[in-house]
């Protein structure tokens, strides 16, 4: 070994050199899976068992109406209830949820007095209670949490269970929560957040409508493919981002055609859910920093804005990521997609081009629009959504630095058809 006595030829050396090289350029990271998985179809009869052996007597239940409306809701109380626990429910929030519903949430978890919390539906639902969770077990409001590691004691244990496929919100300690008066949306992450146990049942997300079924849909990719890129990114994140785009690329047209398929819904609700592990181990980046303005402005759906803006961003990141030699990046994504058949590989170069029309595709595929004009969003308006799009938080991240000329010619690329 070098260093142990022994000599090398000078051409081994180098290469040796190389290899260290190399290795040096992996990011660190620190990972530890916090929570469990419990995957399969009708596994959320299994939630009071689950419940049961966190040696639980009283699960608030958080879950909004749509979803008692398709009886979800019902199916979970029943399982908790025959496990012997005391229910109750807080069904008083929206998409989006607020500082304000979050501490309606906690007002009842003050009457409850529960032990567990389970978060039943969406990203909204799941974010809602982890939001209660915070503010409940360390008091003040949930502005205090706003950022990372501010929680001052242990939360409560969660249980989530995702009805829909995308945010990926049941793998992550983040939830986002909206101010109730300026719409901005705050990020509130802390290890001690992430849920004890996720139950994924694909056939909870039968019931989507279309519509939820595209616009989640579309988040979800966006989570793949900005995760695969950020300043984050390491071996762990990009194992995952990888993974999760080949389940999602390779089943959101399914699911919007045969909305029973329930492999494709399968391979949406696992596909997600390593999304989400990827946020959890890397971060996100310029589309969801530009989106974001246009959620708390025209309270356009999160999975719309992000979805007109991802192309977009694909574009500008690979134009700088192809000169830095980082080509790989975006390549490694499309071509995944093609390891098992004839086609000839994507080049580096070519890569973010045919991934963002992959993108659009999907986004004509789901119906959304993919201008500014189409949203009646006036591009007068743009200058100042470049100002909002400056203080992301996620925009940090992105791997090509952001500053109001840019941000403001990602907003002017999508102004019109």
């Amino acid at each position: 070994m070098v260093g142990c006595g022994l000599q090398y030829p000078n051409h081994l050396k180098s290469i040796i050199l190389r290899r260290r090289t190399a290795v040096l350029t992996i990011q660190p990271f620190d990972f530890q899976s916090r929570t469990r998985f419990v995957f399969g179809g009708g596994s959320i009869e299994r939630v009071g068992e689950l419940a049961a052996e966190l040696r639980s007597a009283c699960v608030l239940v958080v879950s909004d109406r749509g979803i008692m409306e398709a009886g979800h809701d019902a199916a979970a109380i029943k399982s908790l209830q025959d496990a012997g626990l005391r229910v109750e429910s807080f069904h008083d929030f929206a998409e989006n949820p607020t500082s304000a519903m979050v501490d309606a949430g906690v007002r009842k978890a003050a009457e409850v007095k529960p032990d567990l919390l389970v978060g039943l539906g969406g990203g909204s639902s799941m974010d809602c209670c982890k939001g209660i969770n915070f503010v409940y077990s360390c008091g003040g409001r949930i502005h205090d949490y706003h950022g990372v590691g501010k929680a001052t004691c242990d939360l409560l244990p969660m249980i989530a269970i995702p009805t829909t496929s995308g945010t990926g919100s049941e793998a992550q300690s983040f939830a986002l929560i909206s101010d109730a008066e300026t719409h901005v949306k705050m990020p509130c992450g802390d290890p001690r957040a992430a849920c004890r146990i996720a139950i994924l049942d694909p056939q909870l997300t039968l019931t989507q409508p279309h519509q939820v079924t595209a616009l989640t849909g579309i988040d979800a990719l966006s989570h793949a493919i900005e995760t695969q890129v950020t300043l984050r990114r390491n071996a762990i994140s990009t194992t995952y981002s990888r993974r999760a785009f080949g389940l999602l690329a390779n089943s959101f047209s399914r699911v919007l055609s045969e909305p029973n398929d329930l492999d494709a819904r399968s391979e949406m609700q696992l596909g997600a859910c390593f999304a989400g592990m990827a946020i959890e181990n890397s971060m996100l980046g310029a589309a969801h920093a530009t989106a974001n303005p246009l959620t708390a402005r025209y309270n356009i759906t999160h999975g719309q804005a992000v979805g007109l803006m991802l192309p977009a961003v694909v574009r500008l990141n690979g134009s700088i990521l192809n000169q830095e030699g980082h080509g790989a990046w975006y390549s490694d994504l499309v071509n995944d997609l093609d390891q098992n058949s004839s086609t000839t590989r994507v080049s580096h170069s070519d890569a973010p081009q045919h991934l963002a029309a992959m993108i659009e595709t999907w986004l004509d595929q789901a119906g959304l629009a993919q201008s500014l004009d189409q949203l009646q969003i006036p591009r007068s308006d743009i200058e100042s959504l470049s100002q909002d799009a400056m203080t992301q938080w996620t925009g940090t991240f992105n791997p090509v630095p952001l500053d109001v000329d840019r941000c403001r010619g990602l907003y002017e690329s999508v102004a019109k058809d």
